[in-house]
């Protein structure tokens, strides 16, 4: 896999190359907002509603084999106080959003 980094507004971001598509850290972005504790800032934007919306939205445009109804109790419970992404949660989330890679194959 291959990177390289460019700085923007004074942060370095990686840039790695998989399969000619490029992907962005989103640690290294959310370093300009909180240096000592990225994480944390991932972490509240993976609670935010609208973070959630986008990313169903975005699979149901390009993602002809997305569960949507999988999808809709992440949809439903976002932005609540009590909403908090725990790893089994990711792993069935990222279970929605990989299933286009499974029904491209078949």
């Amino acid at each position: 896999m291959k990177s390289e980094r460019i700085t923007v507004k004074g942060t370095e971001v990686t840039i790695f190359q998989k399969e000619k598509k490029d992907y962005l850290s989103l640690t290294d972005i959310a370093r300009y907002k909180n240096p000592h504790e990225p994480k944390d800032v991932v972490k509240n934007w993976m609670r935010s509603k609208n973070t959630i919306e986008f990313l169903g939205l975005w699979e149901v445009l390009n993602n002809p084999g997305f569960k949507g109804v999988e999808f809709d109790h992440f949809k439903n419970e976002a932005g609540r106080n009590s909403f908090t992404l725990i790893i089994q949660k990711r792993l069935l989330l990222r279970a929605c959003l990989e299933s286009r890679d499974r029904s491209e194959k078949v």
